[in-house]
Formats: C-alpha cells, structure tokens, sequence
C-alpha cells in the first residue's frame, strides 16, 4: 500500500485552479440581441444590402478626378450600419439638411488631417502619417471638412433616392440639389449611424467616417429595401379569391347493378344488361357529395339537380 503526500500549499493551489475553472465555465453565458418593438416587421435584416451598395457607390465617387485631388489612395474597406450605444463625445459633427431629411457627417481627425496634407501638402510629405495632437485646429481644415462632407453625404442620398424609385415608391431627396451645411448635432443614443471603414496602404493609414441618419432618412432606407413585399402585395390584389382558383375532380358514377356471379360469367357478345338511369352519385375521390339527376343536352349526358348527401 502507497501513500502519496502532497504539501499543502501544492494543495491549495489545486483547490484555486479548480475554483477558477468552474467560475469561467459558469461565466460563459450567452448574450442574446434585444428585440426592438419599434423594428419589427421592418426590413432591418437587409440593411447590409444598403450598406453594400453605398460602399461601391462611395468607391466609385473616390475614383472621380474630382475626388482623387483630396483622397488619393484611400479606399473605402466597408460599410456597415449600426445604433448609438453612448453619445459621440470625441469627434467635430457637421450636420446636413435637406426638405428629405439630415443628416451628420463626421470623420477621424487623422484622416482629415492626411487628406488636407495630400491636398496642400508638399510631395515629400504627402505619405507621411500627421499627428492630429501637433497639429492646431485650422480654417483651412474646417473648410476642408465641410467639403469632403458635401461629397460623401451626396453619395448617401443619391443611393437612398435610387433604391427608392427601383421599388416604385415617392423620393422627396433631390439628387442634383447639394445639400446645406448647418450646426452639428451629435447622434442621440438609440439613432442610427453610418460607419465607414475606409485605409490608404501606402500612408499607412486608417480610419473612419460617420454618417448619422435622422428618422425620415432611415425611414427612407428601410422603404428602398422592400421590393418583394410591394410587388407581393400587389399580387395578391390581382389574385382571385382560393375558392375561384382551386379545382377538383368530379365523377359520376352512373349505373351501379347487382347480379349473380354466375349470370355474369354466362354473359355473351350481344347480351342486354337492363338498367334504368335515375339519381346517380358525385364522388370527390372516394367521398360521396351529392346526387344529381341524369339528363341529355345535344347529344351529351349531363348531371342536374344536384342534392347534397347527408
């Protein structure tokens, strides 16, 4: 017989792994999304679509000569669509308004900063990554600011206005009317946000940019993200009612007579069977419905009279 000895602290140490073993095992719960009561029925599991067309769309305003002579290599990596959590206390808001809607356009310092260094910086300088806290806040940058938000924000309503008449549906958003600058509002917790991931390989940089959409304007998304609804419920409006359209198979039995199994088989070619034509049955496979009365209409046996079966 052996006897292990373990020291005692070697002991507590066994005592505390398997404690903190079964705490982590107990801790891994799973965090369900929260149902919004406001979002149900509404299409907000195609929201990536949107956010899949406004990336090609801004993709391809940054590939304008316009657009190059501020962006350059910067490309935009993804777009997603996402709700406040906690206010945005960091960063500058601008804030635009048309008759369809606002709304607030912000963007990461840095990015701002190595854009306005490709515009106006010297050539040597123009990959060089800016420390946005050597740098003091300029007209220029503010400027700057106002126009990369006038084009971006276009690119946002242009693709709302496109998605909506696809689907057949009233755009209040004039494409061609460039949309007014006014005091940034920061987004409230609960609104919607437009967050694009945007990089430059070649500066090293990366960074985003923020759209805020107020509620006409996301009202405006999830409307362009319903043509199969609409075009269903126009379809059921052109529809006849179930009763008019579903067809069954109807049959007649017409003669039913009872013989002896002998006279049956002492039956020859010529032999007359004798039967009489009264009532016969409506069968809807092997249920019985109706009785009807036999009758002739030009030459065709015709069923009239119909009496339901009780």
């Amino acid at each position: 017989m052996q006897i292990e000895l373990i020291p005692y602290n070697l002991y507590c140490h066994r005592i505390t792994d398997i404690t903190h073993m079964i705490k982590t095992k107990t801790d891994q719960t799973l965090h369900h999304q929260v149902l919004d009561s406001c979002l149900l029925g509404r299409p907000v599991h195609l929201l990536h679509v949107f956010g899949a067309q406004l990336r090609e769309d801004l993709a391809s305003a940054l590939r304008m000569p316009m657009s190059r002579r501020y962006w350059g290599n910067v490309q935009i990596d993804d777009v997603s669509l996402s709700r406040v959590d906690n206010e945005d206390n960091r960063n500058r808001w601008l804030a635009f308004g048309t008759p369809a809607g606002h709304a607030g356009f912000s963007l990461d310092r840095q990015v701002l900063l190595q854009v306005l260094n490709y515009r106006y910086g010297s050539a040597g300088a123009k990959n060089v990554p800016v420390d946005p806290a050597l740098v003091r806040v300029t007209a220029t940058e503010e400027r700057l600011s106002v126009v990369l938000g006038q084009q971006m924000i276009t690119c946002l309503f242009a693709r709302i206005h496109k998605n909506l008449l696809s689907v057949s549906k009233q755009s209040d958003i004039d494409p061609d009317a460039a949309p007014a600058v006014q005091a940034g509002v920061r987004p409230a917790r609960g609104s919607w946000v437009v967050t694009v991931s945007l990089s430059d390989v070649e500066a090293g940089l990366s960074g985003h940019v923020w759209f805020s959409l107020d509620k006409l304007l996301m009202g405006d998304v999830l409307r362009g993200l319903l043509p199969e609804r609409a075009q269903a419920k126009k379809a059921l409006r052109s529809v006849r009612p179930l009763a008019s359209r579903l067809q069954v198979t109807l049959e007649g039995r017409l003669v039913s007579k009872q013989m002896q199994l002998g006279a049956l088989f002492d039956l020859r070619v010529g032999d007359v069977i004798p039967v009489s034509l009264s009532r016969t049955d409506v069968m809807l496979d092997d249920s019985r419905l109706f009785t009807a009365a036999v009758s002739e209409h030009k030459g065709k046996l015709c069923l009239t009279s119909f009496e339901d079966v009780e």
